[in-house]
């Protein structure tokens, strides 16, 4: 099982910690209160093979579809909606919400293919993640993508647990579709932005496999592809991610 690179600290850790337990438990034995130690072991096990099942990364092929949106992260759409994205769409745009449990993958992957010209980390609040006002309030990064067909901004939202959001491609970097673009540590939220001449497939209530799942679609020019379109906005009052 592959994982995710940020989860190895973590991992380490709470195999050192289980070893060590383990063996003190043994050492002491049941007369010098061993018990103790050894629900501790068992405790620290399950705690340890949760960290290594959380940081899993599994890899997916996507679709053959060129034209298909795959979905940036895992979990249950829990919008569809219409709305106004000022900061790199530029107006009135399509949005898809999916909210992540502590249960599922947490990795996030490109729906598509293009350039990033749009990265920036706005810090906030850590409310629950399926509220609407976690949008506005909570922390989160934001990546632009530029493609042929229009501009595709992918959010990463921090939830009630998460305290940190890693974004991976910088401005000026290639994405290619299904590519890892980041993580979001524990439960969290990640939104699609996409123009309005794109088909939009899934509904409420969806389960999404991230980098599998197919949430909408693009256009498909008749004959050849389209002219390469660029609508990077400069972010109002955000900061550059590190």
């Amino acid at each position: 099982m592959r994982l995710a690179r940020e989860g190895y600290p973590f991992i380490i850790g709470g195999l050192v910690l289980t070893g060590a337990a383990w063996v003190i438990s043994w050492a002491l034995g049941p007369a010098r209160g061993g018990w103790i130690g050894l629900a501790v072991a068992y405790a620290l096990s399950v705690l340890t093979l949760f960290t290594i099942w959380f940081f899993r990364d599994p890899a997916h092929s996507p679709p053959a579809d060129p034209a298909v949106v795959l979905a940036p992260g895992q979990g249950r759409v829990i919008a569809v909606s219409e709305a106004d994205e000022p900061t790199y769409i530029g107006g009135r745009c399509r949005k898809i919400s999916i909210f992540l449990t502590i249960f599922d993958v947490h990795v996030q992957r490109s729906p598509v293919s293009g350039t990033v010209e749009h990265r920036v980390y706005r810090p906030g609040r850590y409310a629950m993640a399926w509220r609407d006002k976690a949008s506005e309030d909570n922390e989160q990064a934001s990546v632009g993508i530029a493609t042929p067909h229009g501009p595709v901004l992918v959010r990463q939202i921090a939830g009630l647990v998460a305290r940190r959001i890693v974004t991976d491609p910088s401005e000026g970097d290639s994405v290619v579709r299904g590519a890892r673009i980041g993580l979001i540590r524990f439960g969290s939220r990640v939104e699609l932005f996409l123009p309005m001449d794109w088909e939009v497939t899934c509904k409420v209530g969806d389960r999404a496999v991230v980098g599998r799942t197919a949430l909408a679609r693009r256009p498909v020019p008749p004959t050849g592809p389209a002219a390469p379109t660029s609508r990077g906005r400069e972010a109002a009052g955000g900061e550059v991610a590190p």
